[in-house]
């Protein structure tokens, strides 16, 4: 059996620096915001490029909190694409605000920026892009688009650590980019851990704050906060693994060419432009006979996933509050296949999914 993801498997090359970042910590007896987060958040941040990294709970987070900063009057409006991830929805919603959907690129599932300015209103504060799959978005249009309308700028960049866009990485364009480190992402953990990364000093500030009760000083309390606090024990996991970061990037993106190389036609593949330097958290591919092709893998033994089944829009918990039809977003979550593409799978792996797709 071929399976989409095994996080044993993925794990194992780094069990041994694990068991030793463990026992240091274990020791140290300090398990909240001690030197492991402070170590990660500075190497993250140099990763990046940015000036702060403030490590969070986990994704969701980094980007409620991100959207927190601001405090944009209840109903304000924020551009969000159409097929993206539920969470990046929820963190809108959860901040009181108004979720504005756009829909996708038809060819690079991100938001297309030719369609932003007609749902830009007077109540707009802010674009909110995803950088699905582990390709960036066509972010210096965004940009412009932004600064013409005065809106802040929140990458969403779960699944883009390391992805760039003319050469320079995700999460260092908008006044925030929000990182989720779920054990099944490039830079995963053994279990939730997020961040989030900015150039702006006073941002930052108030973010730790937040994530810390509200609170600079202890049992001090400038704002109504949360706890939201990176895991000392998680920080210490993801600071190992993420000097292997550009080794499991390098991995992926091998794997993803023998699938462009070799995948038959009869299947769209991820569109591939020199602009672009993907990671391939994700590889997807679509077919209008998706359900069918999946289960002609898995009765050849090989196990896929679908990012995302069902479209923000049809969700129940976004009755009412996600209206209108968006037949682009609908389109790929109806036809989207992922196929097996983990750092621990093998060139092997990847040419007996290969053999058996190209005879579906």
């Amino acid at each position: 059996m071929i399976e989409y993801e095994n996080l044993g498997k993925l794990n194992q090359p780094f069990f041994e620096e694990y068991k030793i970042r463990f026992e240091e910590t274990l020791l140290s007896g300090w398990y909240v915001l001690g030197k492991g987060v402070e170590a990660f958040e500075k190497d993250y941040a140099q990763f990046i490029g940015s000036k702060h990294c403030i490590g969070l709970a986990n994704g969701l987070d980094a980007l409620s909190l991100a959207l927190r900063c601001f405090d944009f009057p209840g109903g304000s409006e924020v551009i969000v694409p159409s097929n993206t991830y539920i969470a990046t929805i929820l963190s809108i919603v959860q901040n009181g605000l108004t979720p504005v959907l756009v829909e996708p690129d038809i060819h690079t599932y991100n938001i297309d920026p030719v369609k932003i300015e007609e749902k830009i209103t007077a109540k707009t504060r802010a674009i909110m892009v995803v950088h699905l799959y582990g390709k960036c978005c066509e972010i210096d249009t965004i940009l412009s688009i932004a600064k013409k309308h005065d809106l802040r700028v929140i990458e969403d960049c779960a699944q883009s650590h390391g992805a760039k866009f003319k050469g320079k990485i995700s999460g260092s364009f908008g006044e925030f980019g929000a990182h989720s480190f779920y054990p099944t992402k490039n830079l995963g953990a053994l279990g939730d851990a997020g961040a989030a990364t900015t150039d702006d000093d006073l941002l930052a500030d108030k973010l730790r704050t937040l994530r810390n009760y509200g609170s600079r000083v202890k049992y001090n309390n400038e704002y109504i906060g949360y706890n939201s606090r990176l895991d000392e024990m998680q920080a210490v996991f993801l600071h190992a693994k993420l000097a292997s970061l550009d080794k499991i990037t390098d991995h992926k993106r091998s794997l993803a060419k023998i699938y462009f190389d070799n995948l038959k036609e009869d299947f769209i593949k991820p569109v591939q432009h020199h602009d672009y330097f993907d990671v391939y958290h994700i590889f997807n591919i679509r077919h209008p006979k998706r359900d069918k092709l999946r289960e002609f893998l898995l009765q050849h033994n090989i196990k896929t996933e679908i990012h995302y089944p069902i479209a923000p829009n049809k969700q129940k918990a976004m009755f009412g509050i996600l209206e209108g039809a968006y037949p682009i977003s609908e389109e790929i979550h109806a036809t989207t296949l992922s196929l097996p593409v983990s750092f621990y799978h093998t060139s092997n792996d990847i040419f007996r999914v290969i053999e058996v797709a190209n005879k579906f």
